[in-house]
């Protein structure tokens, strides 16, 4: 439901939408679209690869399914760190690590679409979602290797603070799907 306002949209606009609509006009980032472009491109490969990959055989872009599981397992890692005591610490590890693999299929799915995109707008919130997401799973990975050192508050910190990261880069991919509406789709639901 939309509501109407008499008030300035500019003081009405919330400080993430702000946010995120500078990045779509931030030209800083182009040299980046440009450099990541090619990458994208030798990752699809070929346009059988490309239907693989966002997933025309499921009739729904696959890679915002696939972001779930990272999230799920991370997530669940951190509430066993704050409610499920000494005994939970090598279950949240493998979670924690279960995660860190995850990401992987994830982040190819998501190049893929990245790939697709045809406007300058949402390849450059693009790239700012794919090095927050990055930089999450980089933060989760040395959590994942502080619990195997037996350094667990160091790992449940270090996880809290991943998650703040992947939240900020969730929220970009959420304005590219839902928003902009970039993600793939079956030619049936058109």
């Amino acid at each position: 439901m939309h509501r109407t306002t008499d008030r300035d949209p500019r003081s009405s606009t919330p400080l993430l939408v702000r946010i995120t609509q500078r990045l779509e006009g931030a030209r800083v980032l182009d040299p980046a679209v440009r450099a990541l472009s090619p990458v994208a491109g030798a990752l699809i490969g070929s346009e059988e690869r490309r239907r693989l990959l966002q997933g025309d055989w499921l009739g729904h872009a696959i890679h915002p399914l696939l972001t779930d599981l990272p999230l799920g397992l991370w997530t669940s890692a951190s509430v066993l760190d704050l409610v499920g005591g000494k005994d939970s610490r090598p279950a949240a590890r493998r979670l924690v690590g279960l995660g860190v693999l995850s990401a992987a299929p994830t982040a190819i799915t998501g190049w893929a679409e990245w790939g697709s995109i045809p406007r300058r707008p949402e390849q450059r919130v693009g790239v700012v979602h794919a090095v927050g997401n990055a930089a999450a799973v980089v933060g989760y990975a040395a959590s994942w290797q502080a619990r195997r050192r037996g350094e667990h508050g160091r790992g449940r910190n270090l996880a809290l603070g991943a998650a703040i990261v992947a939240a900020a880069a969730g929220y970009l991919g959420a304005h590219l799907n839902e928003v902009r509406e970039v993600a793939s789709e079956h030619p049936a639901f058109e």
